[in-house]
């Protein structure tokens, strides 16, 4: 199927804003957009494609919200998710099915201020490193306060806190990071961007196919950066506290064509494709020619003069096409895209 022009209800000026998605008058111009273009539900397509958008909420894609990836240009999020949508306009009819990602918190959980306090009372300030000495040290302990709440004992969360920074410095990944409260359930900033959930229901509208949402991150002891698994698994008795989403490991592996996009390149997007990848590795190696890493739809946290994970987050794109994905971009025509049989 040839590339389908953008229906004129986009307006890539509003891709940074957040509005209300008319959905009654989109369900119906998605319907006549559809006869119009000859566009089959998804049940027929012979190849079958998913597209992961990793995140793509308020709280990581609006300026001026609590976690904004900016990139290296400052317009980082807001470039990709108009790179996105008019990807998502163009390919209608061969996009199978959409699979958005939704980073989901409460205010209790162990990467959050209210989490730990000092000697003092005090809580950590965001973006503050714990690391498992500190925890050692007591430089931070559990805030007893929410144990009630967290429904655990006040001598099994400071074990717990214990074990969990241990249990990342063995990993050799990074420390627990204090991250500003985000993506909180119910907010504004939980939201999905409003240009792209307005193109994800005129997909699905169009192509008659169930949009498939997947939450993580409400596990109030463990961070939860990749969809497909946690960071940390067990508490410290060895009692298991999250597990790995095979489910969706397996669905998505069941598709002939994986897309990734979505925030931030250097962090969730990265480790979802990491988890993939070390799934696809148990299974057949070779799977791993089915993914395509769409690279200008996914920008690297970059805070000006602090921090900048560009160059890690490009030498993890590396690793993967070494790997056997594909790092191509939405503007590419899928005819030229390597081992997809349209």
């Amino acid at each position: 199927m040839p590339e389908l022009p953008i229906p004129p209800h986009f307006d890539p000026a509003r891709v940074g804003q957040v509005w209300k998605v008319p959905y009654q008058q989109r369900a119906e111009e998605a319907e006549r957009w559809a006869h119009q273009h000859n566009i089959a539900p998804a049940a027929a397509d012979k190849t079958k494609i998913c597209l992961v958008a990793v995140d793509v909420q308020n709280t990581f894609c609006i300026p001026d919200f609590e976690l904004y990836v900016g990139g290296r240009s400052g317009a980082g999020a807001v470039d990709d998710n108009r790179r996105l949508c008019e990807f998502v306009y163009r390919h209608l009819g061969l996009i199978t099915q959409l699979c958005p990602t939704m980073d989901t918190h409460q205010s209790l959980q162990i990467f959050h201020s209210i989490f730990l306090v000092n000697d003092r009372g005090e809580h950590p300030a965001p973006y503050t490193l714990v690391t498992a000495n500190d925890i050692a040290n007591g430089v931070w302990r559990f805030n007893t306060a929410l144990a009630p709440s967290l429904g655990v004992t006040p001598e099994y969360a400071q074990r717990h806190l214990e074990h969990y920074t241990r249990a990342l410095m063995q990993t050799g990944k990074y420390d627990l990071t204090i991250w500003p409260y985000h993506a909180m359930l119910g907010g504004i900033g939980h939201a999905l961007v409003s240009t792209f959930e307005e193109a994800a229901f005129f997909h699905s509208i169009a192509r008659r196919a169930q949009i498939n949402f997947q939450i993580k991150g409400d596990n109030p002891l463990t961070e939860h950066y990749s969809v497909l698994g946690p960071e940390v698994l067990t508490g410290p008795g060895g009692d298991s506290i999250a597990s790995k989403n095979f489910a969706f490991i397996d669905t998505l592996l069941d598709f002939d064509a994986i897309i990734i996009a979505g925030q931030a390149k250097s962090h969730c997007v990265a480790w979802t494709i990491q988890d993939l990848l070390e799934g696809i590795q148990q299974k057949d190696s070779s799977l791993a020619r089915k993914v395509y890493l769409l690279e200008d739809c996914a920008s690297p946290v970059v805070v000006p003069g602090v921090i900048d994970y560009t160059g890690q987050a490009d030498a993890a794109f590396r690793k993967f096409a070494d790997a056997g994905m594909h790092v191509v971009r939405s503007t590419d025509p899928l005819s030229s895209w390597p081992d997809l049989h349209l």
